[in-house]
């Protein structure tokens, strides 16, 4: 794909809703294309997504927690970048209506799975961070988690753990 790539307006709404100009916008389609669909899919991309949504929401939380520990900040991470936190917020983002599957992945359901949905998000990231660099990455994740509670989440992770325990 070129960086003469146009995107589809469904693709130019989403580009705006993450606040976001791609250098190169193949890599946004890219990032939406599971593997049924094509050899170029976002497989690479969610790799890199995932690392870096790890260290900008432990950014997030160090900003924001600076007086807990090290223990509680993982917990809490582990929290916000499940599965569910991020197919909520592919949901947010209108993704599933634009995920490029395979016929059979389509009818399947692909475009509600929230492993598909969960890897699209950090497909998006990394592809983020491929055009403009950690820091418009951050900035992004600060964005995707503006309306996430963090108080909250801090405690759901709390009794989930001693939940666990227990």
């Amino acid at each position: 794909m070129s960086s003469s790539f146009s995107l589809p307006p469904a693709l130019q709404a989403l580009q705006q809703r993450l606040q976001h100009t791609f250098a190169d916008p193949a890599l946004l389609q890219r990032a939406i294309t599971h593997r049924s669909f094509s050899a170029e899919h976002n497989e690479r991309l969610e790799f890199l997504g995932d690392s870096v949504l790890n260290l900008a929401v432990s950014d997030l939380l160090f900003d924001q927690y600076d007086d807990s520990p090290e223990g509680d900040l993982t917990r809490i991470r582990a929290h916000l970048v499940r599965q569910d936190m991020l197919h909520r917020i592919a949901l947010s983002l209108g993704i599933p209506a634009m995920l490029r599957l395979s016929e059979g992945e389509a009818r399947g359901g692909g475009a509600q799975r929230p492993s598909i949905l969960a890897d699209a998000v950090e497909a998006i990231i990394g592809a983020v961070y491929l055009t403009g660099g950690f820091a418009e990455a951050k900035a992004l994740v600060h964005r995707l988690f503006a309306d996430v509670d963090l108080k909250r989440q801090a405690t759901v992770s709390a009794r989930d753990a001693k939940t666990a325990l227990q």
